[in-house]
């Protein structure tokens, strides 16, 4: 049964930010990280469209991420390395692990694990080993296909970002790793970062992390979802909880099949825009759990069943909502139909 809210996902969008993004690469490979389902669009037609394009390294949280894009025969490395219960499916070979701690490095060589990744931190303080850990050998006897790091604060200019990939760079020839991976899509803007794999991900789903790739970088995904009702609210009348929002005017408003638990958050509430035959409307009143009210007095045409759509711009939803463009594309429910153009 058709959902009342559908995404309208554009394939050629996604491949084309992958291809800017790898040029700007220059000579290092552009991996794509597809964790969190493909920062909520689907991991696997995600996955499957970049690999197409030329994508050969691909990036996920967990084994369960993983599992799920294993049947693409993909290069696929998990992110969060390898607790005791993931060793079998590690051992399946379906991917490799990014060992993050010497906890999990023990568990790899017990195992007799084969080839791997390895996170080394240089300042971010999330996962990773340190550079005395690898100093005092603890990576000896690892078959390691990428050593990498992961930048801070990549999507400013503070002195923090040179430290780190001046730190990074010490760690050449300290393993025997085949290749080193610093930048993620704010990093592959900055110069002297690429290293010899990059790994983008929010650009490529069409986030904007630093103004470099304002210009360059295409929208990916559209909400769109059905006026349930129009209805006149009149002059004086509320709209929506808490009644934060008062007519000044009759005014005709939509009731749309969209809210907060389908991704739509509260911070758009008398925020946020929608459009319809190229008419820019603006939300009125609270965002609630499935409920959006757009103010459609431009728009004498528009009915129930019409579809709308909401701001595709991630930068703009996230100036306007307050969070994060991460957040906005991740958290999009299941709910939605997702509709490859």
């Amino acid at each position: 049964m058709p959902a009342p809210l559908r995404l309208r996902l554009d394939g050629d969008a996604l491949v084309q930010n992958w291809r800017t993004l790898d040029r700007m690469s220059g000579t290092a490979a552009c991996g794509a990280a597809v964790k969190a389902n493909g920062y909520g669009l689907g991991a696997i037609e995600v996955a499957r469209r970049l690999a197409d394009a030329g994508c050969r390294d691909f990036f996920v949280s967990n084994w369960q991420e993983a599992a799920e894009l294993a049947p693409l025969g993909l290069t696929v490395s998990v992110l969060h390395g390898v607790r005791e219960e993931d060793m079998p499916a590690a051992a399946a070979g379906f991917a490799r692990p990014v060992l993050n701690t010497p906890a999990q490095v023990a568990r790899w060589k017990a195992a007799g694990g084969g080839a791997c990744d390895v996170m080394a931190d240089t300042g971010i303080n999330r996962l990773g080993v340190s550079a005395d850990d690898i100093a005092s050998g603890l990576l000896d006897g690892l078959r390691i296909e990428t050593l990498m790091s992961h930048l801070a604060c990549a999507d400013e200019d503070v002195p923090m970002n040179a430290v780190q990939r001046d730190r990074f760079a010490a760690l050449a020839g300290a393993t025997n790793a085949k290749r080193m991976s610093l930048a993620n899509s704010a990093g592959i803007a900055l110069d002297g970062y690429a290293f010899d794999l990059t790994r983008p991900g929010l650009a490529l789903y069409g986030g904007i992390p630093r103004d470099d790739l304002a210009n360059t970088i295409q929208p990916v995904v559209t909400i769109e979802a059905q006026i349930l009702q129009r209805r006149r609210v009149l002059a004086g009348e509320t709209v929506g909880y808490n009644a934060t929002w008062t007519a000044d005017v009759d005014t005709d408003v939509a009731i749309v099949n969209l809210g907060y638990a389908d991704g739509y958050f509260r911070g758009f509430s008398d925020r946020g825009t929608a459009w319809a035959k190229d008419v820019c409307m603006r939300v009125i009143g609270r965002v609630s759990m499935d409920l959006v009210a757009i103010s459609v007095a431009t728009m004498p045409s528009l009915t129930e069943g019409d579809w709308i759509g909401f701001e595709h711009n991630l930068l703009l939803a996230s100036a306007a909502s307050r969070m994060s463009q991460y957040e906005l594309v991740t958290a999009l429910s299941d709910r939605f139909d997702r509709k490859w153009i």
